[in-house]
């Protein structure tokens, strides 16, 4: 088996839509996926709502930490094949250069950090969240990766991220 296809989820905090974008691969991709996250300005904790989300997936809070995306722009960082940004601020942020020229696309969806409300309407907000990117990733995971080009793989990509969910 060839060894998996390394994708990075980026957000500007790092603790919510990335974080569960990242579980989500790693559970649903496991073995020809492998998936990160990281931010620009990453908040340095996980949102506590967003533990819930990890651990539905078979995961524990502690597999999951805010990182800086400059952790993945330096020798020795993994080789990423797939860059996806899943908020608005960072798909405007002026990136780091990655190494190997990596496939990139735009995957915004509303930010459930942002929901207020009672703990049941910002437990929806957080399940919306998931079920918009698992949407996405699903269709990600399904492409004929070995038989599209370049330039047809990154129109899927960015068509992904177009999906009305």
């Amino acid at each position: 088996m060839s060894a998996p296809f390394n994708v990075l989820f980026l957000c500007t905090g790092n603790s919510a839509r990335s974080v569960i974008a990242e579980a989500l691969v790693n559970k649903l991709g496991a073995g020809k996926f492998k998936a990160y996250s990281a931010g620009s300005m990453p908040k340095g904790e996980i949102n506590p709502h967003s533990i819930p989300v990890v651990e539905s997936l078979g995961f524990k809070a502690q597999d999951f930490r805010s990182k800086s995306w400059d952790e993945f722009a330096v020798p020795g960082a993994p080789k990423l094949d797939f860059i996806f940004t899943v908020c608005d601020d960072a798909a405007g942020e002026v990136c780091p250069i990655w190494p190997g020229q990596p496939m990139t696309a735009h995957w915004g969806i509303p930010d459930p950090a942002a929901a207020t409300g009672t703990p049941a309407e910002i437990a929806v907000a957080f399940a919306e969240a998931r079920r918009q990117l698992e949407n996405r990733i699903q269709l990600f995971l399904q492409l004929p990766l070995a038989s599209l080009d370049r330039l047809s793989l990154q129109s899927r990509l960015r068509d992904i991220g177009k999906t009305v969910d």
